[in-house]
């Protein structure tokens, strides 16, 4: 599914205001989309007078902005303090997290450098090595982490980063070298429990989950939603599976968990389903219509992320975790660390209650 025009363009946006400038030929790199649609997306942006048009270049209108007291001390020597942040490319669930942390690093008067790690593994230690490099005196970090041995063979160097460094939506785990590290994320658990509680309230005994395997989020998600459905009295039966064959690269799976969603619904006798992110759960409303299984007659459908999930058709009911929040408290949370004296800092573990958002994909088993 293509990203919305929307979101490309906040993205875009995002990077100038970030730089400063930037040149279309990078940003269309950056963004995996053809120079063309940049030049469309940075005419109608120009239009709504948002940046500034060169040639073959992209500038911000915002003016510069004078440091705040609150500054750290340990700026740079034209005043100006640079923090790093490295976060996937094409990723616009954390298109809002970078918004909440662009929010308040701006407002604090720091110089934001915004690197976006591409897909193959492996990307984000040499954006991070830049950001060092240039400069950055802390850094705001969302690795991509497919799979958990992709996060085992981050670990050392990332311990050792010698700056003060925030994870967003990104949860070690236990007595691993990052436990120690700071984090800022949304409760999981939490929003499988509020999708499990609205359809057990609404009448539903059997349910599936379906999600990706190939993001830290989808796991904590697998983890979360076996505990809630497992453990509840009215939850007669359950399963999980993949959002589509080709979504996991961790496997092997079993038989179920790699089966097509349609054909679980029909075995397990299930009449509702959590999907993960809402950007396949659209996708997987619309191979249910061609299955002839109704949203939300024959299927209630909740989708977890909320990014797109309120454009579908039916508007899909969604968790929504704090996306923005999340941002603006990993960046409150690196200002402060280097305003303080290393000794004093006492490690942080940060997390945000997701919401439940109520549209029209989720109802009463057998209701039209």
């Amino acid at each position: 599914m293509r990203e919305p025009v929307d979101l490309r363009r906040q993205r875009i946006l995002a990077v100038v205001e970030a730089r400063g400038c930037a040149r279309v030929r990078d940003l269309a790199d950056e963004l995996q989309v053809s120079v063309v649609t940049v030049r469309r997306d940075v005419e109608e942006l120009t239009r709504e007078g948002r940046v500034r048009r060169g040639h073959g270049v992209v500038r911000s209108t915002r003016p510069a902005k004078e440091p705040s007291t609150d500054v750290p001390a340990e700026a740079d020597e034209t005043g100006v303090y640079r923090v790093g942040v490295v976060v996937p490319a094409r990723h616009s669930y954390l298109n809002e997290t970078l918004h909440g942390a662009r929010t308040v690093l701006q407002e604090a008067g720091a110089r934001i450098a915004l690197h976006l790690a591409p897909q193959a593994s492996g990307t984000e230690r040499p954006l991070v090595e830049r950001a060092l490099a240039e400069g950055a005196r802390g850094l705001l970090l969302a690795p991509r982490w497919r799979a958990r041995a992709e996060e085992e063979a981050d670990q050392e160097w990332l311990a050792s980063l010698g700056v003060p460094t925030v994870l967003m939506e990104r949860r070690p785990w236990r007595a691993s070298a990052l436990h120690a590290l700071d984090s800022v994320c949304s409760d999981h658990w939490y929003g499988a429990h509020l999708a499990v509680e609205h359809l057990v309230g609404l009448g539903h005994r059997r349910i599936v989950f379906a999600a990706r395997h190939d993001s830290p989020t989808a796991r904590s998600l697998r983890a979360a939603f076996a505990e809630v459905a497992g453990a509840h009295p009215l939850v007669e039966r359950w399963a999980w599976t993949l959002v589509a064959p080709e979504a996991g690269h961790d496997g092997p799976y079993t038989v179920q968990e790699s089966a097509g969603l349609s054909a679980l619904l029909a075995e397990l006798g299930a009449t509702a389903a959590v999907l993960h992110s809402d950007v396949d759960a659209l996708m997987v409303v619309q191979q249910l219509a061609e299955d002839a299984v109704r949203v939300p007659g024959d299927c209630s459908v909740v989708a977890y992320d909320d990014v797109v999930a309120g454009l579908g058709s039916p508007p899909l009911t969604a968790v929504s975790p704090p996306k923005t929040e999340v941002g603006r408290v990993a960046a409150e949370l690196l200002l402060r660390r280097l305003s303080e004296p290393q000794e004093s800092r006492a490690v942080q573990r940060v997390e945000l209650l997701p919401r439940l958002i109520v549209r029209g994909s989720s109802d009463r088993p057998g209701v039209d």
